[in-house]
């Protein structure tokens, strides 16, 4: 077997690996797509239902529900419409696909400002709303690619989860709602920066789609060929593309700079007596900047410049190099600071504590005292003013006070006690112990 044999044999193998003849059902796509284009009916319950979940899933930086809720929106449909209907040269299907993603885009956009208007949480660092406002040209590959698989899913006889995968791949859904979260905290550079990741998004998957339409069989309405559109086009995409380069090309800056100043770090721990405590690298500067915080002896001048000459193999400049000495120190004081102000305000906690302790122990001792009847006091101011009375019973039941008497055996001198003396009794011990609420009664006589 020569050489021209060995290549015939690769190519007829390669023909037959990656065939798409047998396995692609053009017309149940074509039918299939244009079917879930329409917003109408459940569809619009469903997405508004995902908007909301999806928007929950960002506001608590949870990554499983935001991906539940790109498994439920059905937002692909009209944006991969669009990409076949240019494909085709179909413009109604090209105007029903636009009229339909307005609808989806006004109904997302209504359901995630209106529940960021309304919710009571605050993230304080909302690292996947954050994630949706910065796109770059790895988010227009995402886009593509996934919008290839896509139309391939769909365009497959026998079909299976790869839309699952598209439809968390090209998350259409995030972006829309941190539009509706920089919509309801006046916020817009968050919804201009998620407004162009959506948009990114839709326009690289309309092209996907519309350049795999061109490639499968699928049959056109209208042969045409218009270079004016391909012009347009290619100017629309390119005036996409260059934001998303410089955006892709800021990450990478930012990224290298990190992996130099982490490389930096930890081939320069110590010099001499002086240790690199920690670092910090700030990325919102021009030029990045990476702090470090030493602790140990003082850095010589020697060390700084050794540093400094470390710092430049890595790529670091001097303007960007900065240094805290004395970490070691300013932590240390920074944990007494805590320390003392933790102890003042435990401090201050037990003082009230003790302090309400007091006061109603006094007002415990107050109540008793005003419920303790004098009843030595009383007997004798009574046998006082009645010297016929010889025994005095007192007592306190709820908020009546009974006053019980008995009286000595009736002489000249001492008469016995009658009713009036009672009733006057009566009205005595009420003033005296300022309470409406007295009985007082007479004791039989012994015999």
């Amino acid at each position: 077997m020569n050489f021209s044999d060995i290549k015939n044999s690769v190519i007829r193998f390669l023909r037959r690996q990656l065939s798409l003849a047998d396995y692609i059902d053009v017309q149940a796509a074509d039918a299939n797509i244009r079917s879930n284009i329409p917003f109408r009916g459940p569809n619009i319950y469903i997405l508004f239902v995902a908007i909301i979940i999806a928007s929950v899933g960002l506001n608590v930086n949870s990554i499983p529900v935001i991906i539940g809720a790109m498994l439920i929106s059905p937002l692909m449909s009209p944006i991969i419409g669009f990409g076949m209907g240019l494909g085709t040269n179909d413009t109604d299907l090209l105007l029903h696909s636009l009229k339909n993603l307005g609808i989806m885009f006004v109904i997302s956009l209504l359901a995630s400002t209106l529940y960021f208007l309304v919710t009571p949480l605050e993230t304080d660092n909302p690292t996947e709303l954050l994630a949706r406002t910065n796109p770059s040209i790895y988010d227009v590959l995402i886009a593509f690619f996934g919008g290839i698989a896509g139309i391939l899913e769909l365009s497959r006889k026998d079909k299976g989860t790869v839309m699952s995968g598209v439809a968390i791949a090209t998350a259409l859904m995030p972006p829309l709602c941190t539009v509706g979260y920089g919509i309801a905290k006046w916020n817009w550079e968050y919804a201009g920066g998620a407004l162009y990741l959506f948009f990114i998004n839709c326009m690289f998957i309309a092209l996907a789609t519309y350049l795999a339409v061109k490639f499968l069989p699928f049959p056109a309405k209208v042969h045409v060929k218009s270079y004016r559109t391909i012009i347009s086009s290619a100017l629309l995409i390119l005036v996409v593309l260059v934001p998303s380069c410089f955006s892709a090309y800021n990450i990478v800056l930012e990224n290298r700079f990190a992996n130099d100043a982490r490389h930096f770090v930890k081939e320069n721990k110590s010099i001499g007596g002086t240790y690199i405590f920690d670092y910090s690298t700030d990325m919102t500067t021009k030029p990045y900047t990476l702090t470090l915080r030493l602790a140990g002896e003082q850095l010589t001048n020697d060390a700084r410049a050794q540093l400094y000459a470390e710092a430049e193999k890595k790529g670091i400049m001097h303007s960007q190099l900065h240094f805290v000495e004395d970490a070691t120190i300013e932590v240390r004081r920074l944990n007494e600071t805590e320390i003392m102000r933790d102890w003042l305000a435990s401090t201050e906690a037990q003082l009230r504590q003790r302090d309400d302790s007091i006061r109603s122990l006094a007002a415990q001792l107050a109540n008793y005292e005003a419920r303790t009847l004098p009843f030595g006091q009383i007997a004798k101011e009574i046998q006082a003013q009645w010297p016929a009375v010889e025994n005095v019973v007192l007592a306190q039941a709820d908020s009546t006070v009974y006053l019980l008497v008995s009286a000595q055996t009736p002489t000249h001198k001492n008469p016995s006690i009658q009713e009036p003396d009672l009733a006057r009794m009566e009205q005595w011990l009420s003033i005296r112990l300022q309470t409406p609420a007295v009985k007082v009664y007479l004791l039989p006589a012994k015999k």
